[in-house]
């Protein structure tokens, strides 16, 4: 498998700054593909009629009323070209402008989760600075004699396990430079290291056994009790999960000849260092399931963390803070997709088109069969994917309006719930308006149409699946 993007050569490192970036489009592709999204949402504020729902609450993510979808009267006018008019009773197209401004808003929306992702760049600066990093890795690898067969499998149900019962997603950021060092050492690609990770988290969140952030807005909108029906999800999860395994043992060949591996103890400086960052993951995952932290409090563990590490490695103030800032600047990339992606959600919903979509497409399966119909909103919920990646404003718009219809055909709730959960973890596998993959891929220096050519048969195989699940369990009463 080509390593392009792993070793520059000597003559790319002979050029100058600006032809690298220009040999190298892979790096500005997140960018324009974000920037064509927010093209066609300002296109389709032009074409698709304005409408909206009545919502229970006064937030994005308060449930909608079924049956209470009207329509919005909508000027088409050549001002709106300059600027959109303000009215809350009569819609307008977006200027073209709103490919640029929705930007920042979406920047601003997404601040908290930004922050947090800067933050934690920075803790990783200052912890690859002290050199603990790198020898807890070797380490690990000398303990384990480097043999891929098993670091895998375990590494991935780990994972995996903290995406489908606590939610995990954002919190493995951190992890993604632990796991490609790990491969690269064991003479696999960084690619190999990346997909390791990022399929196992993928493929948690879309079994979603017990997630809270799928299942506890979801569930009880159809009225099941939350965490219910876990059986069939635990049942999928072992299924892709297996799957997902031996997809990444068989991505790329290992090497002829194994790497060979010191196994020496660490020093007193970096066992230290890694006790403290051991502490601040148990304290990360104890805080955002028992206390429901969320990103500005990681953001502040992530801070106190790094200054932790600094004092106990004797780091002086100034070597400490320039490897912080260092770690947030490899971060940035990472943190203008992010306001980018929610920009696109921006973008729809400043145009009211966003419940036009989900109530035309809600109307065509009314008088299908149950068999069909399940399918289908998995489909459904797939391409709102695309346009709301956010998983609890999704659930919060479509599964109102789609319960009490899969009801009527005689697909129960928890059967609708199943396929909301599949459909949006399905689509987020590859999704180039979700904000969270796009920063992983940033972090770990993978171009977006890598990623997507190699996971794209995966992709198709989980879908048949999930497919055929869904029918299942309309078939089964589920």
């Amino acid at each position: 498998m080509s390593n392009m993007i792993d070793k520059p050569s000597k003559a790319d490192a002979d050029q100058p700054a600006t032809d690298n970036i220009v040999k190298r489009r892979w790096a500005l592709e997140p960018v324009m593909m974000m920037f064509i999204a927010l093209a066609i949402g300002v296109l389709l504020t032009w074409i698709l009629p304005s409408g909206e729902y009545q919502r229970s609450g006064t937030t994005e993510v308060s449930p909608v009323v079924p049956g209470s979808y009207h329509g919005i009267p909508k000027t088409l006018s050549a001002a709106a070209l300059i600027q959109q008019p303000q009215s809350k009773n009569e819609a307008a197209p977006l200027s073209p402008s709103a490919i640029f401004t929705s930007v920042p808003a979406g920047l601003v929306k997404s601040a908290n989760l930004i922050f947090m992702i800067l933050l934690l760049g920075g803790l990783l600066g200052v912890f690859r600075a002290t050199g603990a990093f790198d020898a807890g890795i070797e380490r690990l690898l000398g303990l384990t004699g480097g043999r891929v067969v098993v670091l895998t499998p375990v590494v991935m149900v780990i994972l995996s396990a903290g995406s489908t019962f606590l939610g995990m997603i954002t919190e493995y950021l951190i992890f993604i430079p632990v796991v490609i060092a790990i491969a690269e050492r064991l003479g696999m690609s960084r690619l190999y290291g990346f997909t390791l990770l990022t399929l196992a988290a993928k493929v948690g969140y879309l079994a979603s056994v017990s997630n809270p952030l799928a299942l506890l807005i979801a569930q009880p909108i159809v009225g099941v009790p939350v965490f219910s029906g876990a059986l069939v999800r635990l049942t999928l999860w072992a299924i892709f999960l297996t799957l997902a395994i031996l997809f990444v043992l068989r991505m790329e060949p290992r090497p002829a000849k194994a790497a060979v591996f010191e196994s020496k103890p660490l020093s007193k400086p970096h066992f230290l260092v890694i006790v403290i960052v051991c502490i601040a993951l148990a304290v990360l995952v104890y805080g955002s399931t028992a206390l429901g932290w969320r990103d500005s409090q990681f953001a502040t563990l992530y801070m106190v963390t790094a200054l932790c590490i600094g004092l106990a490695y004797r780091m002086s103030a100034r070597v400490g803070a320039h490897a912080f800032v260092e770690g947030m600047n490899s971060m940035t990339l990472a943190a203008l997709l992010l306001g980018m992606a929610r920009g696109v959600e921006i973008v729809l919903r400043e145009g009211r088109i966003l419940d036009t979509i989900i109530a035309y497409a809600s109307a065509q399966v009314e008088h299908l069969s149950p068999i069909l119909v399940a399918p289908i909103i998995m489909g459904l919920e797939m391409v709102l994917t695309l346009l709301i990646p956010s998983t609890s404003a999704k659930a919060a718009l479509s599964i109102p309006i789609l319960g009490p219809i899969g009801e009527s055909v005689g697909v129960s709730g928890q059967t609708t719930v199943l396929a909301f959960i599949l459909g949006n973890g399905l689509v987020n596998m590859f999704s180039p308006t979700s904000g969270m993959l796009l920063a992983f891929l940033a972090a770990g220096g993978i171009p977006y149409g890598r990623w997507f050519r190699l996971i794209l048969p995966l992709f198709g195989v989980f879908t048949v699946i999930a497919a055929v699940a869904t029918m299942l369990a309309v078939v089964l009463h589920y």
